[in-house]
């Protein structure tokens, strides 16, 4: 059995780490400009239109997700760069919807 040191808090711990823990996609700092789908969903509506000015929560887009619509807004006001759903389209978990800058 291999064990691997694992450090928190400058304490070290000896264990072994599984295949799946190994093998996981490592946590990065998410980018504000990206929104994504958190839940996948069906696009109802797109609110908004490239190069468009946007303020702090103004209304993007409309994700239909579990029965529910969903109102993604703007995190801070910014211009939409470019919109990579359209209307009607399934998007599934972690999908790029619109791109702000």
């Amino acid at each position: 059995m291999k064990y691997d040191k694992l450090q928190l808090d400058g304490v070290e711990y000896k264990t072994t780490f599984t295949k799946k823990w190994l093998n996981r996609k490592p946590w990065t700092e998410p980018n504000p400009n990206l929104i994504e789908a958190h839940i996948p969903g069906t696009i109802l509506s797109i609110d908004v239109k490239e190069g468009q000015e946007v303020q702090a929560e103004d209304g993007l887009l409309t994700l239909q997700a579990m029965k529910m619509d969903n109102k993604i807004t703007a995190p801070f006001a910014a211009k939409v760069k470019k919109i990579h759903v359209s209307q009607g389209e399934r998007v599934s978990k972690g999908a790029l919807m619109i791109e702000l800058e």
